[in-house]
């Protein structure tokens, strides 16, 4: 599903020289696998996804997401690479002056798909997360673990083969955050491939996926490597 082949970032330095952000990092995650990536504050984890997005690109290597290499890929081809992508945000980034329905539905919309597709797709994606009889509320009347499903509901709505989420249990308690963890394993059991970015070791400790660690820009560790064939 994704594969980066000694992929590096560099990030260039007023007065000259430069910051790495990714050092030679390669790294094979497959269809239907969660996978934790960690490390500590800047040791490259948003950079990461923001490759896999094509938000940044890289300074040297390869990355293929879904068969596509992104390096073929011009500018115009970016919306396209991004519907094969859900993104899950730690502070939801919902639309408070629209419904529930309408903040699910706005990727459709975006995407041009027909009314009735869009309504089709918006309640299964509600249901799948448990809030379909929300749809007609406002995000800032539901609770915070509420809203996180609402901005994981928004992510899936197109059915994408890839799932990122970064920090996504970050403002919220155990127990809650157990409950979103439950809904990204039921997304990896029907084949999609999820990568979750997260600072939180007691999260990780609860579940027995592979784990990805970065430190300074470089894969430093991948537990469940062989497990995985990755």
């Amino acid at each position: 599903m994704i594969q980066l082949d000694r992929v590096s970032k560099r990030y260039p330095i007023p007065g000259g020289g430069g910051k790495d952000a990714l050092r030679q990092v390669s790294l094979h995650l497959p269809a239907g696998e969660l996978t934790f990536l960690t490390g500590h504050s800047g040791a490259g984890k948003s950079t990461l996804l923001k490759l896999i997005m094509m938000i940044e690109r890289p300074t040297s290597g390869d990355i293929i997401v879904d068969g596509l290499p992104l390096n073929r890929i011009g500018s115009g081809g970016i919306p396209l690479l991004r519907r094969k992508i859900g993104m899950v945000h730690q502070n939801h980034q919902l639309l408070f002056d629209r419904s529930v329905y309408d903040n699910v539905a706005l990727p459709l919309i975006i995407a041009g798909f027909p009314r009735a597709e869009i309504g089709k797709r918006v309640r299964a994606a509600l249901d799948k997360v448990g809030l379909l009889d929300k749809e007609k509320l406002n995000p800032v009347m539901l609770s915070g673990g509420e809203q996180q499903r609402i901005g994981i509901a928004r992510a899936v709505v197109n059915k994408p083969p890839l799932l990122l989420a970064d920090e996504p249990t970050g403002n919220l308690d155990p127990a809650l955050s157990a409950e979103i963890m439950d809904l990204f394993q039921d997304f990896a059991r029907v084949g999609v491939a999820v990568l979750i970015a997260t600072h939180d070791l007691s999260l990780i400790a609860r579940y027995q996926h592979r784990l990805l660690s970065l430190r300074e820009g470089r894969l430093i560790a991948d537990r469940g490597e062989d497990a995985h064939g990755a």
